[in-house]
């Protein structure tokens, strides 16, 4: 990855920024609430409706089968919830990831618990729980990456593979240059010798 993948960020607000389908890291100034550390699969961006997003790497301990009791879920059962972002907690959903024959990674997100039980059967795809959601109002989001809050980045095949754990972010952040490799290894607390 190079900063030729990157977007284009301009100085003007009018300027348009898609990047629906893209990943944000979030950039290590980030340093405290919830989205310290995340990476967040960035599903729905439209300039003047704002943006949907899902936290990645923000494991909450539980498994699906603790919250959904009921057996036709049981497919279910055994994967790990993740916090999707600050809105909406409460909501328990779904994502499904697969790969097309171009090797583009693909997704539906907001997908029921019967559709990603569903969508177990389909080899090759994985299904991942969330509770809540990362949300912005239009023009919220741009104005972020025009204070370098977040690194957009594109997903590449490899996040189907291995666990979407908290070192998720360490790991992108280093695959980008050795500035960010430089970053991604600093401590939490740059005084602290």
């Amino acid at each position: 990855m190079n900063y030729d993948d990157y977007p284009p960020m301009h100085d003007s607000p009018d300027s348009p920024i898609q990047l629906e389908g893209q990943l944000l890291i979030a950039d290590p100034s980030l340093r405290s609430g919830l989205f310290n550390k995340s990476v967040i699969l960035l599903a729905e961006h439209q300039s003047d409706e704002g943006a949907y997003g899902l936290i990645l790497n923000h494991p909450t301990g539980q498994t699906v089968g603790e919250l959904l009791k009921n057996d036709e879920f049981d497919a279910l059962k055994n994967i790990h919830v993740h916090l999707g972002g600050p809105v909406g907690q409460e909501h328990l959903t779904f994502a499904a990831f697969w790969t097309q024959d171009n090797q583009q990674l693909r997704f539906a997100t907001r997908i029921s618990a019967e559709d990603a039980t569903t969508r177990t059967q389909q080899p090759g795809t994985l299904i991942r729980a969330f509770a809540g959601y990362s949300g912005w109002t239009p023009g919220q989001l741009e104005g972020e990456l025009r204070k370098n809050s977040w690194i957009p980045t594109h997903p590449s095949t490899e996040l189907l593979a291995g666990d979407h754990e908290q070192d998720l972010w360490a790991r992108l952040l280093r695959s980008i240059s050795p500035y960010h490799q430089i970053l991604a290894e600093a401590p939490d607390d740059i005084f602290v010798n």
